[in-house]
């Protein structure tokens, strides 16, 4: 022990002491979490910004960043009530302002009242302000046709990624054979694989049958589970509706299906439904989890566990950057609903700005209030231009040889598929890159254009395919998409 403590001595003298946190001992969990939302063709990107502000000479002006759904940083204009009622609990001395609106003002007073010292600077309570939990409740009992909601059932979020990983937390256990499995689907949200990848969970993939616009099918989902059995303990199933990144919408019957299956064979589900409020396709529409399950009745309703979750960052609002958001637990046990309490009181709160605009998101103007027309206009704008993206989305790739796009029905996406010549998937292979990597990374350097690659969502096999935002604006959306395509014809020869 002696020697090893003179060796350690001498070690600290030259300078050269071990370094407590390194990557062979941290988490290997952690190590293994990636996200390719904001992956490395992202961190390309932004240095592609720095070198063009330096001055460095590119065949492009701008990078055009449509790897992620940021409405706002893709030039969407917030809508006004919100921020108007946003600025009042800020800032009350504006409450005396003849430039707000009164039904802005009331709704300030009402939420302001409702804060710990009547300040949105105080700490809510962990499961959010009450009274924005009893508004959310209302929004769904309204949303699903007069289906009761308990707000004791709601907790608010930092978005809903936060809740989504809480739900998680509770449900992961076990080692070995036991590990808990959670079947996601693929293509999926990278928050999922990332999530279980650092709680040492099991990913269990079902496919979403893209030659039939991205559906889902149940048996595809037994497949899955059957084949995940013999390694792990399969306890949760997730879907996303409308998708992310692959803009589908389920129809009732198939959420029906995805309730007989769960039920049956006692997983927890989880209805990740943040792009609720975005459907365009004709003929498409949105249907909860929770109406569907409640009006499916006995023993569904009664006994089928649930968690669905929303989120102010999509929508119509747009408002990633607050951070606010809510899950629904229905039929959770008693117990288990404490300890996620607990779990919440270990955070503190969700940002209470963000509670702010969650509780206008879920009770908007009434059509009585001086800012109701306003209000309906801008949401109407917003969410009529993004169907006009999808569909000119949509056209324009698949106008273009070697690439196929289904309908965006909904959601901020599409997840065009396209052909890579063998050449071209070679030369990734020769550079320790994915194929549809090096594609993107290649379109990133030639022309400014930052998507990201299918891979970093999970695809079949033998499939490239890449996740590009709608949110341009329609006078950038255009052309984009006819650089993209004119580069994937570029790219084609010259791998052919």
């Amino acid at each position: 022990m002696a020697l090893r403590a003179g060796e350690h001595s001498q070690e600290a003298a030259n300078g050269l002491k071990e370094k407590v946190l390194t990557l062979d001992s941290m988490n290997p969990c952690v190590r293994r979490v990636e996200y390719a939302v904001r992956g490395p063709i992202v961190q390309r990107a932004l240095e592609l910004e720095q070198e063009l502000r330096q001055g460095v000479k590119k065949p492009f002006t701008e990078v055009i960043r449509a790897n992620i759904g940021d409405a706002q940083a893709m030039g969407q204009i917030p809508i006004t009530f919100p921020r108007q009622v946003l600025a009042l609990c800020v800032h009350p001395d504006l409450l005396n302002s003849p430039d707000f609106p009164e039904d802005a003002k009331r709704k300030a007073e009402r939420i302001l009242q409702a804060c710990g010292g009547h300040s949105l600077g105080a700490y809510s309570i962990s499961a959010g302000v009450q009274m924005i939990r009893e508004d959310v409740a209302r929004y769904i009992e309204r949303r699903d046709g007069g289906i009761p909601a308990d707000p004791n059932n709601i907790f608010l979020s930092t978005g809903a990624s936060d809740a989504i990983v809480t739900v998680l937390k509770l449900l992961v256990t076990g080692e070995g054979r036991t590990r808990t499995g959670v079947l996601i689907p693929i293509p999926q949200y990278p928050l999922y694989s990332a999530a279980l990848a650092e709680f040492n969970a099991v990913q269990v993939d079902y496919y979403l049958d893209e030659e039939r616009a991205w559906s889902l099918d149940v048996a595809e989902l037994r497949r899955a589970l059957g084949q995940a059995r013999d390694h792990c303990r399969p306890r949760a199933l997730c879907v996303i509706n409308p998708g992310n990144p692959t803009g589908q919408v389920q129809t009732r019957e198939c959420i029906e299906d995805v309730i007989r299956f769960a039920f049956e064979e006692r997983l927890f589900l989880l209805a990740d439904e943040v792009y609720q409020d975005n459907v365009y396709a004709k003929g498409s529409q949105f249907h909860s989890f929770k109406k569907v399950l409640m009006e499916m009745g006995p023993p569904y309703a009664a006994r089928q566990e649930l968690a669905s979750f929303h989120s102010i960052s999509k929508g119509y609002m747009g408002e990633c950057g607050f951070r606010g958001g809510y899950v629904e637990v229905v039929n959770m046990d008693a117990a288990v609903k404490q300890q996620m309490q607990k779990l919440r009181s270990v955070r503190l709160c969700p940002p209470t700005p963000g509670q702010v605009l969650l509780d206008v998101a879920v009770s908007p103007p009434a059509p009585s209030d001086p800012s109701f027309a306003q209000f309906q206009a801008e949401r109407r704008a917003v969410l009529a231009e993004l169907a006009a993206k999808a569909k000119l989305t949509e056209q324009v790739f698949n106008e273009a040889p070697g690439i196929r796009c289904n309908p965006v029905q909904g959601a901020m996406y599409s997840f065009p598929r396209v052909q890579l010549p063998p050449r071209a998937v070679q030369r990734a292979q020769e550079l320790g890159l994915a194929p549809d990597m090096f594609f993107c990374l290649r379109l990133l350097e030639e022309t400014g254009i930052c998507v990201v690659p299918g891979s970093g969502f999970g695809q079949r096999e033998g499939t490239y395919h890449f996740r590009m935002t709608i949110l341009p604006p329609m006078e950038k959306l255009r052309p984009l998409l006819e650089k993209l395509s004119q580069f994937h014809a570029k790219f084609t020869r010259e791998y052919s």
